[in-house]
């Protein structure tokens, strides 16, 4: 009988052990495997929204950053309107940040207009860097947000069109070197 209850005692123990264990694992400290977005990228997305906005018969600002924010390329086709330029980055820094295309909020539904006036008062307590002008796109790869294309120049319909043909000139690019 001692010896019985003993080898209960052992069963239960092994039994729990390796759930002690898992709880003693630590997450990891770094992330693996994640998709950046690097210069070649961003060039190739400026390079398809300068092509598509020529078609367009526009003359547009492009700004193209990483997933944070930050600005990797841009390019102030001839002619654009210097001051499109910050409107641009700033578009690209809200759909990068707030991944999702900018634009009337909320994104899905109903827009509402006292929640965009109050976004537009936050942008300038942020500094200038969140807008709900439409022309920001965020480029989506193997399901991550790994940066975002902005576009001033055209109406905000315009500014969303070459954003997009920028993303797809990336997207295609990408897709051709699989």
């Amino acid at each position: 009988m001692y010896l019985s209850r003993i080898v209960l005692v052992l069963i239960g123990l092994a039994a729990i052990a390796p759930i002690a264990f898992a709880q003693e694992k630590k997450p990891p400290l770094v992330t693996h495997a994640r998709v950046q977005l690097n210069l070649a990228g961003a060039e190739t997305a400026v390079e398809g929204a300068k092509k598509k906005a020529a078609a367009m018969g526009l003359k547009s600002n492009i700004a193209v950053v990483d997933d944070g924010g930050h600005l990797l390329s841009f390019a102030r086709m001839d002619g654009a309107r210097p001051a499109s330029g910050s409107t641009a980055l700033t578009k690209a820094v809200s759909a990068a940040t707030f991944r999702q295309e900018t634009g009337a909020l909320p994104a899905k539904g109903e827009p509402d207009a006292l929640l965009s006036l109050s976004i537009q008062n936050a942008a300038a307590a942020s500094g200038g860097k969140i807008t709900t002008l439409k022309g920001g796109i965020p480029i989506i790869v193997d399901g991550q947000v790994i940066g975002a294309i902005g576009v001033g120049g055209g109406s905000g319909e315009q500014d969303a069109e070459v954003a997009k043909a920028g993303v797809q000139a990336l997207l295609d690019a990408l897709s051709e070197k699989k």
